[in-house]
């Protein structure tokens, strides 16, 4: 089986470096009204594009203008370049974009392709093009769309190698055997980079967002070595009992096993949840990281029991400690106390732990929503550099213009008053900075036009001013013409993509709730439990919200992450965090509900089950929870802000579901539901299909290994 798998690996990382794929943030909004605006630009306007990029000019001696000619050799070598359409001038005498002070000025690149897919060398190509204008002091940023291309590469192998570091560190912990703390690593790393192959081959023929990698990295490290850890700790329970080493890992496979399985199509249903959502761009994140979970749970039914027999009854060996974790404690330890406390006092646990969710869900009530664009990016970047010299010569607007389009048929030429008429009523709209006149299309069809906002792109005061121009300004400007008018350009297309998620994030809930619910009703055959999941889940989540807002949006040691500023949450954050916190949280659900089943299939005592349940997956459900909050947390190193946001949110909601959900309220619900918390009617009984989550242990087969020659069967004297 190893040797399959590493055959596998090759063949999938073969495969992906050959095919060469690359990703790209290409969002396709078309029926918006901002998409249909810049259709009509596109088809009017010879050379326009819905590709371009800045290229800003600073000016450290003299102005533009005394540095003309290498300034214009500067923008005819870009004009040039492979897959550019046009390259405007700054010095233009029909359309300066000079800044007053005559030091700073831009070029707007037109491209046949999506900057993004250029590769890292097209960026020397843009330095030899600009060349000129460096050699008379002229400092050259690149920015709008070119931020993909220029901004660094995020360090995922770094992030990685952290994430691996401390996982180690803590399954050393956990197992107290070197051997033991290996073997879900290796599988994991094997596990991951299988999906990273599979996600490689898949992205020669879709378009997968830039922070995909990422983003199925970050999920299928955290569910791979999870997942390797709730079947090892069950192996090393079987040989402390004294099983044989082959018969124990198959043992394990078929319980704990089937648990991965159920578990992972929770998580794998949630990510692909996010189709629901109508934008293929979100879509497809969803579906890189189900490439991680899907190599993930194989490798946890496959490999790892494959290396368990191969590492048998030495697990143990190379002690780092003397009593290594077990699955379950001996009777009277921590962990049943514990549950025997939430017993006595389940109300004031449930009550306490709701009070904790929602003080920490407070700031979710002021979140906002939007794109996080290259001012918040760090100011090394490049993109930072243009960013700040547009903001210092011309204002916060000048990075986020909207493009005005009138589509009048065939009298643009002739309404000289209508176009003077709109440009009065976008320049008389509050937060507008500036109204260009408008001018017909060379065929006559168009009026178009530039309203600069008087706020950043990243404001929401522009997000407002846009809603203001589509619904209000726009509408009462052409009102009895006929004509209809449209708000495009890249910064108002990012605004309706941010619109768009955002009120399709119900829609997301709704769905996933739906089939969560459905999969752990049908697992446990349990109405009330699955109940309980999905509004203890929401409850989670929210608080997670709260905190990803207290620390991007309100500030709260953001700094401390490379942020420089208070930022507004990604649009999408919300919505992947939602798929991802919803699957993950029902892992820890299905191993937990797991072991209450089967104890209380075996006693059919609700205390002993809830107690048992606890006592045995207590501990393992804090190291993994653990593990996985140090995997994502080693990824607050990129560069990409979204991807500290996505770190941040679900390291805090795995820290929240592991203690305050997994550990404190789960088991209060179900000491209050006592034996209702099996109860299912007849007839849905005989409606849904029958999952086996834990399968049937066969003790007697398992206990004929070696050692004692016997597992010893943990009865409710041990559970107690």
């Amino acid at each position: 089986m190893l040797a399959v798998w590493i055959v596998l690996l090759g063949g999938l990382l073969g495969a992906s470096a050959a095919i060469g794929a690359t990703y790209s943030n290409d969002v396709d909004l078309s029926g918006t009204q901002s998409a249909t605006g810049l259709s009509l630009l596109e088809a009017h306007v010879p050379g326009t594009t819905q590709y371009s990029g800045l290229v800003v000019f600073n000016s450290q001696s003299g102005t533009l203008q005394s540095h003309s000619s290498q300034l214009e050799d500067s923008i005819t070598a870009l004009g040039q370049l492979p897959d550019v359409v046009s390259a405007s001038n700054p010095l233009s005498s029909t359309n300066p974009t000079v800044s007053s002070s005559g030091t700073i000025g831009y070029s707007t690149l037109q491209f046949s392709v999506q900057p993004a897919t250029l590769g890292q060398s097209y960026v020397d190509q843009l330095n030899n093009a600009t060349a000129s204008a460096r050699s008379a002091n002229i400092q050259v940023a690149y920015g709008g769309g070119l931020d993909q291309l220029t901004r660094p590469k995020t360090k995922d192998l770094q992030s990685e190698a952290i994430g691996f570091g401390v996982a180690l560190i803590v399954l050393l912990l956990i197992f107290g055997s070197v051997i033991g703390a290996i073997l879900p690593l290796v599988t994991a790393l094997i596990s991951v980079l299988a999906g990273l192959g599979i996600l490689g081959i898949a992205a020669a023929s879709l378009t997968f967002g830039t922070a995909s990698p990422t983003l199925a990295a970050m999920i299928g490290i955290g569910v791979g070595i999870d997942y390797a850890v709730f079947l090892t700790t069950r192996f090393r329970q079987e040989i402390i009992d004294g099983a044989d080493p082959v018969e124990a890992a198959g043992f394990c496979t078929t319980t704990s096993g089937r648990a991965v399985l159920v578990a992972a199509s929770t998580v794998a249903v949630a990510m692909l949840g996010l189709y629901a959502s109508g934008i293929p761009f979100i879509g497809l994140l969803g579906l890189a990281a189900v490439f991680g979970v899907v190599t993930a749970a194989l490798g946890a039914i496959t490999l790892v029991p494959a290396l368990l027999g191969l590492a048998g009854r030495r697990i143990d060996k190379l002690k780092v400690r003397r009593t290594p974790v077990a699955e379950t404690g001996s009777k009277g330890d921590g962990w049943h106390r514990y549950a025997a406390t939430i017993g006595r006092l389940p109300w004031l646990f449930l009550i306490g732990g709701l009070a904790v969710l929602c003080v920490l869900a407070i700031p979710l009530l002021s979140i906002q929503t939007g794109h996080v664009g290259d001012g918040a990016d760090p100011p090394s970047y490049t993109d930072r550099m243009a960013y700040d010299w547009i903001s210092e010569g011309f204002g916060p607007g000048y990075n986020g213009p909207f493009t005005i389009v009138i589509d009048t048929g065939q009298n643009a030429s002739a309404d000289s008053s209508l176009a003077s008429k709109v440009q009065s009523a976008l320049a008389g709209t509050a937060d507008v900075a500036k109204a260009t006149p408008l001018s017909p299309t060379p065929d006559g069809v168009l009026l178009t036009g530039t309203v600069i906002p008087a706020t950043s792109p990243q404001d929401q005061a522009t997000t407002t001013l846009y809603n203001t121009l589509v619904n209000t300004t726009l509408p009462q400007a052409l009102k009895g013409t006929g004509y209809q008018g449209y708000v495009t350009g890249q910064q108002a297309l990012q605004i309706q993509f941010d619109q768009t998620v955002t009120d399709q994030l119900p829609v997301i809930i709704g769905v996933v709730i739906a089939v969560a619910f459905l999969l752990i009703m049908t697992a446990f055959r349990s109405p009330l439990l699955a109940v309980k999941a999905a509004v203890l889940n929401l409850f989670s989540i929210a608080a997670a919200y709260g905190v990803v807002v207290a620390v991007f949006q309100w500030g709260w040691a953001s700094s401390l992450l490379g942020v420089d500023q208070d930022v507004p949450i990604e649009a999408y954050v919300p919505m992947i965090m939602f798929a991802i916190v919803f699957g993950l949280s029902m892992d820890y659900e299905v191993f937990l509900l797991s072991r209450v089943k089967e104890v209380w299939d075996r006693e059919h005592d609700q205390h002993l089950a809830v107690a048992g349940g606890l006592a045995s997956t207590g501990r393992v459900i804090s190291c993994a929870a653990l593990i996985m909050i140090a995997v994502f947390l080693s990824f607050v190193t990129s560069n990409q802000v979204v991807i500290k946001q996505l770190s941040i949110g679900l390291a805090a909601s795995i820290l929240i579901d592991a203690t305050i959900v997994r550990l404190l309220l789960v088991p209060a619900v179900m000491y209050l539901f006592g034996t209702a918390s099996w109860w299912i009617p007849r007839w849905l009984d005989r409606l849904l299909p029958h999952i086996d989550v834990e399968g049937e242990p066969d003790s007697a087969a398992v206990g004929q290994g070696s050692g004692s020659g016997r597992r010893t069967d943990r009865g409710p004297e041990t559970l107690a």
